[in-house]
C-alpha cells in the first residue's frame, strides 16, 4: 500500500484527505499547529493546549463513522457560555486534560471517530506565527496575518515561529517514509509555509525520496497573497523549503463562475492567474486540470484532487 503524506492545514488539508480517503492508500496527514484565533485560540491561552481546530478538520475528513458522528464532532456551540466553541475541539482539550499527553488525546478522538490513516501535528511546541511586512513592521499571531488588522497592502516579507518550534518524531519519520508528499492547498502563510518553519521539517522533505506535489490555490488572499502568479506561489515555497524539491504542481485550468468572483472582489481576491513562461522556468511539472467545484463558493473539489493525485502516484 502507497504511503501519501499530506502535509497544511484547515479547509485545504480537510479537502484533500476526504478524497484521498476512498482510495487504497495508507495516509498521514501532519498537521499546522498554528492557530490561534476563534475557539482555537481561547483553549489555547486558557487551557495551555495546542489549537486542536485543524486536527480535528482532518480527523473528520479521514472518519469512516456515521454522518452524525461527523456532525456531532463539527457541531458549533450559537448560545451561552459555549458560543462559538466546537464540539470537538472541547473533547480533544478533555481528552488532552485526561490523559496527560496531547498526542494520546488525538490518538483517542481518531479511534472514536474511526480514521483511516493517522493525524500528527507537526510539532508539540507552543509557538506562535509571526510576519515580517515590507515596512519592518512585525505581526504576531496567525489569525492577525489571517485577517489583517494592518494595511492588507503590505507585503509579507519573511514568516518566523516564535519561540522555535521542534517537530514531532513521528511526523519526521512519517515524511522520511512516504511515496509521495502533498503539500497544500491553503493560505500560504498562515496553513503552508509554517509547517516549514518547524525545525526539521524542510530537511525531511529534502531528504524525502518521495515525489512532492504542491496544489496552488485558485485565488488570491489580501494580505498574504495580493497579486501573486502561479510561479509567485512557487517561489515562495522554494524561499523555505530549497528549489528544486517540488516536482509536481496542480493547478486549476476550468473557468470560474463570474457571479462568484464578484462575490470574492468584495474581499479582494482574484483568480491566480498562470504565468506560464515563468513557471515553465521553475523546474516543475505542472498539472493542468479541472479541480475545482463552485456552488456557492469556489473550492478545490476533493475527488478531482485525489484523481489527480493517484495518477501521479501511479507513475
Amino acid at each position: 500500500m502507497k504511503k501519501v503524506v499530506v502535509i497544511g492545514g484547515g479547509t485545504g488539508s480537510y479537502t484533500v484527505l476526504k478524497g484521498l480517503k476512498n482510495h487504497d492508500l495508507d495516509i498521514v496527514a501532519i498537521v499546522s499547529m498554528s492557530d490561534d484565533g476563534g475557539s482555537s485560540g481561547i483553549l489555547r491561552d486558557e487551557f495551555g493546549v495546542l489549537p486542536p481546530g485543524d486536527l480535528r478538520k482532518c480527523i473528520v475528513a479521514l472518519s469512516e463513522s456515521t454522518e452524525t458522528m461527523k456532525e456531532i464532532f463539527q457541531y458549533r456551540f450559537k448560545n451561552g457560555c459555549l458560543h462559538g466553541h466546537n464540539l470537538g475541539n472541547l473533547l480533544i482539550t478533555a481528552l488532552g486534560d485526561i490523559t496527560g499527553d496531547y498526542e494520546a488525546a488525538v490518538e483517542e478522538v481518531s479511534k472514536i471517530l474511526k480514521i483511516k490513516g493517522k493525524v500528527l501535528p507537526i510539532t508539540f511546541s507552543n509557538c506562535r506565527l509571526c510576519a515580517e511586512l515590507e515596512n519592518g513592521k512585525i505581526i504576531e499571531g496567525e489569525t492577525n496575518i489571517d485577517i489583517p488588522k494592518h494595511d492588507g497592502n503590505l507585503k509579507i516579507k519573511k514568516i518566523f515561529l516564535k519561540p522555535e518550534a521542534v517537530a514531532n518524531m513521528k511526523a519526521i519519520e512519517a515524511i522520511a517514509n512516504a511515496d509521495l508528499i502533498v503539500i497544500g492547498p491553503g493560505d500560504l502563510y498562515s496553513s503552508v509555509l509554517c509547517n516549514l518553519l518547524v525545525s526539521g521539517v524542510s530537511e525531511a522533505i529534502r531528504d524525502s525520496k518521495a515525489n512532492k506535489i504542491y496544489i496552488c490555490n485558485l485565488m488570491t488572499k489580501f494580505g498574504e497573497t495580493n497579486e501573486f502568479t502561479v510561479s509567485d506561489f512557487i517561489k515562495e515555497i522554494e524561499n523555505y523549503l530549497g528549489k528544486g524539491v517540488i516536482d509536481y504542481v496542480i493547478f486549476n485550468n476550468s473557468e470560474m463562475d463570474a457571479s462568484l468572483l464578484k462575490h470574492y472582489e468584495q474581499e479582494n481576491a482574484y483568480p491566480v492567474r498562470l504565468d506560464l513562461e515563468e513557471t515553465s522556468r521553475l523546474n516543475v511539472s505542472l498539472i493542468l486540470k479541472d479541480v475545482i467545484t463552485q456552488p456557492i463558493l469556489i473550492r478545490h473539489d476533493s475527488d478531482k484532487l485525489a484523481d489527480a493525485i493517484i495518477k501521479i502516484l501511479e507513475k
